[in-house]
């Protein structure tokens, strides 16, 4: 008798804590589920910005000339005849038959535009705006429902912190009380007879099974880079020991009193230029002070983030320099360090070349379609109940 009424007691117990997790995973689901909805439908739009905006940029295309290209120096200065007054962020250098893109930011008020030069003649191709367009609008809706920015990133940050919970509160409810009815659960059995709110269950269960890690791994990777804790916890958990935060370190020699006879960052890019002469493209980045250094972005292979190599520059003795964070040359990197550095080409499937994005795609529009079959899952239970009462 006692072991009976043990069994009775674990088996109660089993069913009031799935009960309490089904409550869990439906209020933390209707609570977050247009966020979740609209943050997956813009990581489908923008999982291939990069291809699709390929097919309308005729003007970063320039026939190749036999003289030699714009310094960044004499790039900035044509540049600002178009924006005289906003600070030039960086100078981007590609293949030779590709226009110079010279990018202006400012943070507050935020101004994002890059005017585009060619690269023999200097003449403007082309301004763009990149804080204007479908692609603009499909970010701003990613990163913050296009609320107040203060205001849309927390509750985009919250929910999709929320939204882990539902994924594994959703994993424990789709496991089946018997063995011999997982495979039941892993496919569509539909019948001529089925009704549409078995295949809404269907759909939602069956889906949320299939997306569920890597749904976890699209959320990680995008709270890494909405929270600075959560950072920090995923570096240090891979075992990391350095600094996260990108830092361009400052000068080791001393200001002269005059100013050099030949601008820096000329010398700089053609170091750059004659050391990574096979990298997919190069950004130099001007200093933002007298006692700041030189900072080159160098892009080992298109369209890929994590192996760049971020080299700095003393700008008067044009020394090379360390970085004292993960931000140095890729060589350097540790595996801790490597892992957070693709976290952003995980994030858009980059890091799987086409057949990445395409699962980023994929992914992102199932887990759009979970918010919308478990609500309809909740008002066919809510609209039962009110009938029968």
């Amino acid at each position: 008798m006692q072991g009976n009424d043990f069994v009775h007691g674990f088996l109660h117990h089993s069913m009031s804590t799935k009960k309490i997790i089904f409550q869990l995973h439906k209020i933390l689901g209707l609570a977050t589920g247009i966020v979740v909805f609209l943050v997956a439908l813009t990581g489908c739009c923008w999982a291939f910005k990069s291809e699709i905006e390929g097919l309308y940029s005729d003007y970063t295309t320039v026939s190749v000339q036999d003289t030699p290209v714009l310094p960044p120096s004499t790039a900035r200065d044509l540049a600002k005849a178009i924006f005289p007054d906003k600070h030039v962020h960086g100078t981007l250098y590609g293949k030779a038959n590709e226009a110079i893109e010279v990018v202006f930011y400012e943070l507050e008020p935020e101004f994002y535009q890059s005017v585009f030069l060619n690269p023999y003649s200097g003449e403007v191709l082309h301004v763009k705006d990149h804080l204007s367009g479908f692609f603009a609008f499909v970010l701003k809706g990613h990163m913050r429902l296009w609320l107040p920015k203060a205001i849309g990133e927390q509750v985009v940050g919250i929910s999709i912190l929320l939204f882990v919970l539902i994924i594994v509160s959703g994993f424990f409810l789709w496991l089946p009380k018997k063995r011999k009815h997982l495979k039941q659960r892993m496919k569509f059995d539909w019948k001529a007879t089925t009704r549409w709110k078995r295949k809404n269950f269907d759909l939602h269960a069956v889906i949320g099974f299939y997306v569920a890690a890597l749904a976890l791994v699209l959320s990680i990777t995008g709270l890494v880079m909405s929270y600075g804790w959560f950072q920090n916890a995923v570096y240090t958990a891979v075992g990391g020991d350095k600094d996260v935060t990108f830092a361009i370190p400052k000068n080791e020699s001393p200001t002269p009193k005059m100013a050099p006879a030949t601008v820096p960052i000329d010398k700089v890019f053609e170091k750059v230029k004659q050391d990574y002469g096979t990298a997919d493209s190069f950004e130099v980045h001007y200093p933002f002070s007298d006692t700041d250094a030189i900072y080159v972005e160098v892009t080992n292979t298109e369209g890929l983030f994590y192996n760049a190599d971020f080299l700095y520059f003393d700008q008067y003795s044009l020394q090379e320099l360390d970085g004292n964070t993960i931000y140095a040359k890729y060589a350097d990197a540790n595996i801790s360090d490597k892992i957070l550095r693709m976290n952003y080409d995980i994030h858009i499937g980059a890091i799987g070349g086409l057949f990445g994005k395409i699962l980023a795609f994929t992914v992102s529009l199932l887990v759009a379609s979970l918010p919308v079959t478990g609500t309809l899952l909740w008002y066919g239970r809510t609209y039962k109940k009110a009938k029968v009462n």
